[in-house]
Parts: structure tokens; sequence; C-alpha cells
């Protein structure tokens, strides 16, 4: 559960940075924030599913403490998650608006 809210909020910190960066794409805040939420949680899931989201586990403690590699591991694929998704949906969005 604490993957899945690491994820969730470097998504948003993501999105917003990406959205700062990538002015043309910007969605605002609240946009650049939602994009990113979703973005994050989609992108803790799929490293989850190409085997890197159980460092938890494999770490050897049975209450599930996780290291600073796991939680590093959640921040960059909750931020990079959120960056990419906020591209995508401003992309998107612009092309619709022609």
């Amino acid at each position: 559960m604490i993957e899945l809210i690491i994820s969730l909020i470097s998504g948003a910190v993501g999105g917003n940075v990406a959205g700062g960066l990538m002015k043309n794409l910007s969605l605002g805040t609240l946009g650049n924030t939602v994009a990113g939420v979703v973005g994050g949680g989609l992108g803790g899931k799929i490293l989850g599913m190409l085997g890197a989201g159980g460092m938890a586990e494999m770490a050897g403690d049975a209450a599930g403490s996780m290291d600073i590699g796991a939680i590093v591991g959640q921040v960059a694929s909750g931020g990079v998650g959120g960056g990419v998704l906020l591209a995508v949906v401003g992309m998107v969005k612009k092309m619709m608006a022609k």
C-alpha cells in the first residue's frame, strides 16, 4: 500500500514538473496534478508487472519494510509515469484544439 502512495505522490510532482518544463503541453496546475497522479499510479503498476515492484519482499523482512532502493525505484517510476502521461495528454489536447 505504501508503494502505491509513494507512486501517486511522486507522479503528482512529476506531472507538475513536466508541465513547468513543457509550457506548451501544460494542463494547468490541477490538470498537471491529476494527470501526474494517474500516470504515477500506472508507472508504479508497470514497474511491478516488470518484476521490480516486489523489492520489499526481496529485502527479506517479513514485515515488508522497504529499503532505500525500493523507495527510489517507486519515486522514479511514479515521477516518470506522471511526466509521460502529462506529455501524452497535453499532445492529444493540443491536436484536438486544431
